[in-house]
């Protein structure tokens, strides 16, 4: 059963800088190890939807959200199944609720963002940026 747990959230002032990360487990299965997979960071405020920050895939293929680019780095340490998100120069406009998402499918550049893409989730941590 794959497991996401996200942790490192907490309360920065602007232009600051937090690294999010998100153990990983059950997710070292087949599909994982053979074929593509993804693994996403995402977002939502309060009365906003859930947005996609940042995907990478197992073959190393990364993307990012227009807003992401430049201050947000996402990387995986994949001996020890931990996906993380590096992200300075933040603003109260980044204060959501963040999530990591993982999918042992492959997905089209175009999907890699979007949350429908996404089957195992995270309970996500919560980033407050002041100004």
């Amino acid at each position: 059963q794959v497991h996401l747990a996200e942790s490192g959230g907490g309360s920065v002032q602007s232009g600051g800088s937090l690294r999010l990360s998100c153990d990983v487990s059950g997710f070292t299965a087949v599909p994982w190890v053979r074929g593509r997979s993804y693994l996403a960071w995402f977002r939502q405020s309060p009365g906003k939807e859930r947005e996609g920050v940042a995907a990478i895939c197992n073959e190393g293929t990364i993307d990012y959200a227009d807003f992401g680019k430049g201050r947000f780095t996402i990387s995986q340490d994949s001996a020890r199944n931990i996906l993380y998100l590096q992200m300075s120069g933040l603003t109260p406009g980044d204060t959501a609720m963040y999530f990591c998402a993982a999918t042992p499918r492959y997905l089209a550049g175009w999907a890699r963002l979007l949350t429908s893409a996404y089957e195992h989730w995270g309970q996500g941590t919560q980033v407050t940026v002041s100004s």
